[in-house]
């Protein structure tokens, strides 16, 4: 018989324009407790929200060494951990990639409970998946609370420095 993970985490990001506006949603549940956070930043892409998103709500669990699954439509995401490639982008340094400052967010945090991710695919009517895409695309379009996703606004700053 299959194991029940003891605690159940849907998320999903949403840029509007790639980069853009974006948002993340994020949809935690644990016994009869459930947590719904969402936030949007004024110039991002949708890969940061994704992963951000994990970040966020594994770094919102208050106790270590619990069986996790994160739902999340994000290949980008989910084949960078569950492939392994994450891992050899941090022995190398994550010399040429994206998102280098996450990654290693999220590494820090990650081996901290038994996670496990489980792929779905996006807007195909999944209650929880919906609800976060929902979440993400509110967060996306509501300026009055963006903030600044420093590591990519820095990182576009450097990358127009010279031709």
């Amino acid at each position: 018989m299959e194991e029940v993970p003891e605690i159940v985490i849907y998320t999903d990001g949403s840029a509007l324009g790639n980069p853009g506006p974006g948002g993340y949603g994020i949809l935690m549940l644990y016994k009869s407790q459930k947590k719904e956070i969402k936030q949007g930043y004024r110039l991002t892409t949708n890969n940061r929200m994704e992963l951000l998103a994990i970040i966020v709500s594994l770094e919102m669990l208050k106790v270590s060494g619990r069986e996790v699954i994160i739902y999340s439509d994000s290949k980008y995401v989910i084949d960078s951990v569950t492939k392994g490639w994450v891992f050899g982008w941090l022995k190398k340094g994550f010399k040429g990639k994206k998102n280098a400052d996450l990654w290693r967010r999220f590494l820090k945090i990650y081996p901290k409970n038994k996670v496990k991710f489980q792929g779905v695919k996006g807007h195909a009517n999944i209650p929880g998946n919906e609800h976060v895409d929902k979440l993400a695309v509110f967060a996306a379009n509501d300026k009055t609370n963006h903030l600044v996703d420093e590591g990519y606004e820095a990182s576009q700053d450097d990358a127009g420095m010279f031709t």
